[in-house]
């Protein structure tokens, strides 16, 4: 997984680069909550471009990730969502929680 910090804008670009299931999620999510602690970013932005195929357990990931930032005063948004993830995620209800937006330079 590719990590970006902008000071500026305090905020933490996770490019997840392999496909989510229950075998990787467990890594990225460790990945996510190290550079979280390490940062503390004000928005936690997942890029999901070079992502095919996510299970249920991608839908967990995300939603941890958001608990924890909205522990943190912080949001969490989405970008680069392909069709299908976009389906799997609005199904699930998360895009009310965290937003999904077309290109990177759309988030906020």
């Amino acid at each position: 997984m590719k990590v970006e910090y902008k000071q500026k804008d305090k905020l933490l670009l996770l490019e997840i680069t392999e496909e989510i299931d229950h075998h990787a999620v467990e890594i990225i999510r460790r990945k996510a909550d190290y550079e979280i602690t390490r940062y503390m970013p004000r928005k936690v932005v997942f890029d999901f471009r070079h992502v095919t195929f996510m299970d249920s357990a991608g839908i967990g990931m995300v939603l941890g990730r958001y608990k924890m930032m909205k522990m943190l005063g912080g949001t969490v948004e989405m970008t680069n969502v392909s069709p299908m993830l976009k389906k799997i995620f609005e199904m699930s209800g998360i895009t009310r929680i965290c937003p999904i937006s077309s290109t990177l330079e759309d988030v906020s």
